[in-house]
């Protein structure tokens, strides 16, 4: 082979090499290759870890999931910190949390759970406020045994089950509990108290509880199930929902309208929470309930 046609191989190959390199870095680039969620406990226990996993399968993409309560489910995506989130809250009109949007994708059911072994099958919800305020104080004031209630609770105000509970059940976002309740950081935590004590209460997300042992009452006569909630004769029900920032990623909007579509619903239907189809009635319920409260749930 002559010279000038070695160097015309060489340059060639050189060329070929430097598209083929080329290419794989655009295919590296041009899409995340993973994705982090985190946020509320809830919709963590209750499906993402299934939804994340199909996800993956069908995209290649992986979604990392952490957890930390609804709040750094906002907060951090609003920050950059990640790249979604989960609440089961509304976002709050503070500096933190501004910038998201907040895109239902299920719809839960705040419960009370007890001890298994606990004989109260029922409370109204004046009962379970009275009970939270330390006005009701033992189990044989609402037909248990003599035995002290304890009271477990999220700390402070703005958890996602710590606030929707003010609101929904008392409608007052600053409600205070009983001084004596026994304050817990996370929902996860909050469950695994009342597994273990036989005098503790709670009130958690129907989505977590149905895979604790835990007993779960009913309220107002009406049990927490799948369709007491869809028609809302369970009354205190809320949307969960995936946190992007307003000006999300295009890898960030691809899972979130994975999460939404048939696919994805059915995923979520899979573990047992009620679908934003099946749900699609309460959302003007439930909008409109807390606009009488002062509260316009959604977007800031």
């Amino acid at each position: 082979m002559r010279k000038s046609d070695s160097k015309k191989m060489t340059a060639l190959w050189t060329g070929i090499a430097v598209l083929l390199l080329a290419g794989v870095l655009l295919s590296r680039t041009s899409g995340a290759e993973e994705l982090r969620w985190v946020g509320c406990g809830i919709s963590k226990k209750a499906f993402m870890a299934p939804l994340a996993a199909a996800y993956e399968k069908k995209t290649g993409v992986k979604i990392r999931i952490e957890g930390g309560g609804a709040t750094r489910g906002i907060v951090d995506v609003a920050a950059g910190k990640a790249d979604l989130g989960g609440t089961c809250r509304h976002a709050l009109a503070r500096d933190e949390e501004r910038g998201v949007k907040l895109i239902p994708v299920a719809w839960d059911a705040l419960v009370v759970i007890v001890h298994p072994s606990n004989k109260v099958e029922n409370l109204t919800l004046e009962q379970l406020k009275n009970i939270y305020t330390g006005k009701i104080t033992d189990w044989k004031q609402v037909g248990g045994t003599d035995q002290k209630i304890t009271v477990v609770a999220r700390e402070g105000k703005i958890s996602g089950v710590g606030r929707m509970f003010r609101e929904l059940a008392f409608h007052n976002p600053e409600q205070d509990f009983t001084s004596s309740a026994t304050l817990v950081t996370e929902s996860d935590g909050v469950e695994k108290v009342v597994e273990k004590e036989s005098g503790a209460i709670a009130v958690t997300g129907i989505s977590s509880a149905q895979k604790r042992a835990v007993k779960t009452l009913k309220l107002n006569g009406k049990a927490p199930e799948r369709e007491n909630i869809i028609d809302g004769s369970y009354i205190l029900y809320r949307p969960l929902y995936l946190v992007t920032r307003q000006q999300a990623s295009e890898d960030a909007k691809k899972f979130a309208a994975f999460a939404v579509s048939d696919e994805g619903q059915k995923i979520i239907a899979g573990e047992g929470t009620v679908t934003l189809k099946e749900g699609a009635k309460l959302w003007g319920i439930y909008t409109q309930e807390m606009k009488d409260t002062g509260i316009t749930p959604g977007m800031y």
